[in-house]
């Protein structure tokens, strides 16, 4: 986490940022889970007309929210609830990447399954798909309201509050006038020439994080379903001897209790790979982070290019001034090679000229100014920001990937006693 000081530095930035932008801030205070506990409660299917008339099937979600303070004082009162759907999410957060361009804004849970393994339903309307969305939903939201800049957002808190008209303060922000046209933003990213080296070497770092937990996941997908071969076929353990034990006196008690213990081993896999998409959906977590993260690198590219830009046309029009002022054309021009044809212009019409490039030059030197602030604050609150997010990637997935080891050990402990299990069996015969 960052330093208090550093944190305080940022909201404060940020809220005088906002006050004199588009007022999207509320109150200052602790973080919005300081202030209320946010669950995505229930998930539902519902069944509706879509924009264009159609009749479609699609899922919402129950957010519930409780003030804290009741909470922490043995109160229990009802939580205060509302239903979204997952489009409504995709919204608040494509409102929160345009409003906050600096900020690795937290991603979305998959809208389909990917990386499944081939007896996982890939149907995004499948119970246990609904489910795991909904534990990435509420995942989101504690994100979101835990952050410390955005957790302080007035959209955020009507999303979470405000069944209705929450639509409507989203679209008077203006928001989607500040999205950057795709052409333009890939046409910086091969144009640019002096972006900052550290979110740069970012940027590079999120390409590999991006390859590194898909070839993960893949691997995983792989070893599950040969893993769930491996254990479903023991249940032919189970079937042979429980049908051995029928033909057997001596051994047949314990053939049969061996089958068993085969038969509840085999059925045991279902649970275990169950317990294991909860470790691949925290892995496709941040597989979806290093997009966001890329997303912060190509908006500095963008406002970096853009005063580069600036930059070498106000150099071009002083340049314009100099040679009208002095008479002396030191690159060739059209304009250049007309005035020695025809003559040079009169004293008004270069007097002029000298007014209209004065005025553009200001003009110009404003622009590079301006171009230049705004590329250092994304700069410093996008480093500060990332610095946040490398803490929580490293911690999150530390603890991620230990437990899955944990897991794996536990599964490994289990087989091994369901054979020590049938040993004994087989030394009762």
């Amino acid at each position: 986490m960052m330093e208090d000081g550093k944190e305080d530095s940022l909201l404060t930035d940020d809220e005088s940022d906002q006050t004199t932008a588009d007022n999207t801030m509320v109150e200052d205070g602790p973080t919005l889970l300081g202030r209320m506990e946010i669950c995505v409660a229930e998930a539902e299917k519902r069944s509706g007309k879509n924009a264009v008339g159609m009749q479609e099937t699609f899922t919402v979600y129950l957010i519930e929210t409780r003030p804290m303070d009741a909470v922490t004082e043995g109160c229990n009162p009802a939580p205060d609830s509302l239903w979204r759907r997952y489009s409504d999410f995709e919204l608040l957060r494509n409102y929160l990447i345009m409003t906050y361009p600096y900020i690795v804004v937290p991603p979305l849970p998959e809208k389909r399954a990917e990386f499944v393994w081939h007896k996982l339903s890939a149907d995004n309307m499948d119970p246990d798909f609904v489910e795991r969305r909904r534990v990435g939903l509420e995942n989101f939201l504690l994100r979101v309201a835990s952050h410390p800049v955005i957790f302080n957002d007035k959209v955020l808190q009507h999303f979470l509050t405000e069944e209705h008209g929450w639509k409507d303060v989203v679209y008077d922000t203006g928001f989607q006038a500040k999205a950057d046209s795709r052409l333009r933003a890939l046409s910086a990213t091969f144009r640019v020439r002096n972006p900052d080296k550290r979110l740069m070497e970012m940027k590079h770092y999120s390409d590999e994080l991006q390859a590194h937990t898909s070839q993960l996941l893949r691997a995983r997908a792989r070893v599950a379903d040969r893993l769930y071969g491996v254990y479903k076929v023991h249940g032919n353990y189970g079937r042979v001897f429980s049908e051995w034990s029928a033909i057997e006196k001596e051994m047949g008690d314990g053939l049969q209790s061996a089958g068993h213990h085969m038969d509840a081993y085999a059925a045991s896999i279902d649970d275990i790979l169950e317990e294991e998409e909860h470790y691949a959906d925290q892995l496709k977590e941040y597989l979806f982070y290093a997009e966001a993260l890329r997303a912060v690198c190509k908006k500095h590219e963008l406002t970096q290019f853009e005063l580069e830009v600036a930059s070498q046309d106000l150099i071009s029009k002083k340049q314009q001034r100099e040679e009208l002022a002095t008479g002396i054309v030191r690159t060739f021009s059209f304009k250049g090679m007309t005035s020695k044809l025809f003559g040079q212009e009169a004293p008004e019409q270069r007097e002029a000229r000298l007014k209209l490039l004065e005025e553009l030059i200001s003009e110009g030197e404003d622009t590079v100014k301006d171009k230049t602030a705004e590329v250092q604050e994304h700069v410093e609150k996008a480093w500060v920001d990332m610095q946040r997010f490398k803490e929580q990637k490293d911690k999150d997935l530390r603890e991620a990937l230990v437990n899955y080891a944990l897991m794996q050990i536990s599964m490994c402990k289990k087989g091994i006693q369901v054979w020590s299990n049938a040993k004994e069996c087989f030394l009762k015969m």
